[in-house]
């Protein structure tokens, strides 16, 4: 352990306990696959994590300043927040996990500004380091990203954006090598469709770069307005958050700041659909609504209850069966992508049917021939997804694909008849923190074992 990861260490101690001082890999489990036997209603208490993706870029924008950094309310056990803090550690920066849910970050000195394929391959999010080393250090080789394999997902758009405000962009051997030796200049960047990834890695970079920024067709998510007011309150001019246009006038240098990660819409969404599926009544803990219009108006109009009450959210099902709904995928306010599955896996056994039309990425259909094996009733036609509704579910060996496609397999096995096997649930980890546990706290039967 380095000096500064020792001095670290010493002053999270007796703070909370230290998960990891991050420095080389995290062993995978053994238990790699998920045991679920359906049949039980859900009933109690599910505490929601921080948002997985505000975390990675609040993690992200730290390397925007020489100053140390404290994020609550962070995700600290899932497996794309450890594998960006390795990318994170071998850049440089001192991080520290604690178990509280604080993580601890400060890049006081850029050590490289190669971010290897071994580290960026794991998690496409990677690339969102690009634009804070390119704004701070003029420079950046950033091997191109992997992760779910859920479409192409081209970052065309992040390069294009860099270009526009004066980088030198060249693409040899797998790797995007940036330069902007003279530093960033504001430019009016508009996107042609709506992108969260190049939204956020153009605003990181652009807090820094010399003049006015301006993007137009800005993706507005709940998680970039979350990053948006770190920034501010790092000494960041930016305004128009949660609009079509945002507009960044760069400054000089950044401060650190403690920041509070907003909750996991998304884990929020996946819970309710549990809770739609198997019936029963659960109370979510440290979350909110206003993030999930577009999904809290299909669930109640299947035949559910939800509600805000206090700092928590309510969901109610009866045993009565859901009735078949319509939705598409759009961008923010419109339907998750990041929901999608876990809607399908709902209405399975709705009365009547519904259609599921997709109109983010073209490959997210991956977990309908699992669902099939269960016995679902599902037919692809082009980009929708007609679901009509069974009476039963039977538990099958099922194979995860992505993260959304393998929670949706896991709502599924906590309806079917027997038991359900859902293997490479690595996949799973990388997006939902301690899942089993959260689950198993409501009344489900679930465990982890062993891939056969």
């Amino acid at each position: 352990m380095n000096a500064v990861k020792a001095e670290q260490a010493q002053a999270v101690n007796g703070a909370g306990e230290v998960i990891e001082i991050i420095h080389g890999e995290v062993k995978p489990s053994n238990l790699n696959a998920l045991r679920v036997r359906g049949g039980n209603r859900l009933k109690g208490e599910i505490k929601i994590s921080g948002a997985k993706n505000a975390a990675l870029k609040h993690m992200c924008a730290a390397l925007l300043t020489d100053q140390p950094m404290e994020f609550t309310n962070m995700p600290v056990g899932l497996g794309d927040v450890r594998t960006l803090a390795e990318l994170l550690d071998y850049l440089g920066m001192s991080v520290a996990l604690r178990s509280d849910g604080v993580a601890m970050l400060h890049a006081k000195e850029i050590k490289t500004t190669i971010a290897p394929y071994d580290l960026v391959r794991k998690m496409r999010a990677s690339v969102l380091v690009l634009g804070p080393l390119l704004a701070r250090c003029g420079q950046a080789d950033i091997s191109m990203p992997g992760g779910c394999a859920i479409g192409t997902r081209p970052v065309d758009l992040h390069l294009k954006g860099f270009e526009a405000m004066g980088a030198n962009i060249e693409l040899d051997g797998g790797y995007i090598k940036a330069r902007a030796p003279r530093g960033l200049k504001g430019a009016h960047i508009t996107f042609p469709f709506v992108s969260v990834g190049a939204t956020e890695n153009i605003m990181m970079a652009a807090t820094l770069a010399e003049g006015i920024t301006v993007l137009s067709n800005a993706a507005r998510e709940p998680e970039i307005i979350d990053q948006g007011n770190a920034l501010i309150a790092m000494g960041a001019k930016i305004e128009g958050l949660g609009t079509s246009e945002i507009r960044i006038e760069g400054v000089k240098s950044l401060n650190g700041i403690t920041h509070s990660c907003i909750p996991d819409r998304i884990e929020t969404g996946t819970y309710m659909c549990a809770v739609g599926l198997a019936g029963g009544e659960v109370r979510l803990k440290n979350t909110r609504l206003d993030f999930l219009s577009s999904l809290v108006g299909p669930l109640t109009g299947a035949g559910m209850e939800i509600k805000q009450d206090g700092d928590d959210v309510f969901v109610y099902r009866n045993g009565n069966h859901l009735q078949g709904i319509d939705i598409m995928t759009e961008p923010f306010p419109g339907f998750p992508t990041d929901l999608q599955a876990q809607f399908m896996a709902m209405m399975t056994m709705c009365k009547g049917a519904g259609m599921v039309t997709e109109t983010i990425f073209e490959n997210r259909f991956m977990h309908v021939p699992e669902l099939c094996r269960m016995g679902a009733n599902i037919t692809i036609q082009g980009n929708s997804a007609i679901v009509r509704g069974v009476d039963k579910l039977k538990g099958a060996e099922v194979m995860a694909t992505d993260l959304r496609a393998s929670v949706a397999l896991v709502l599924a096995g906590l309806v079917a008849e027997g038991e359900t096997i859902v293997n490479r649930i690595y996949h799973l980890e990388r997006g939902y923190e301690n899942i089993v546990e959260k689950l198993t706290g409501v009344g489900a039967d679930i465990e982890r074992v062993s891939e056969r």
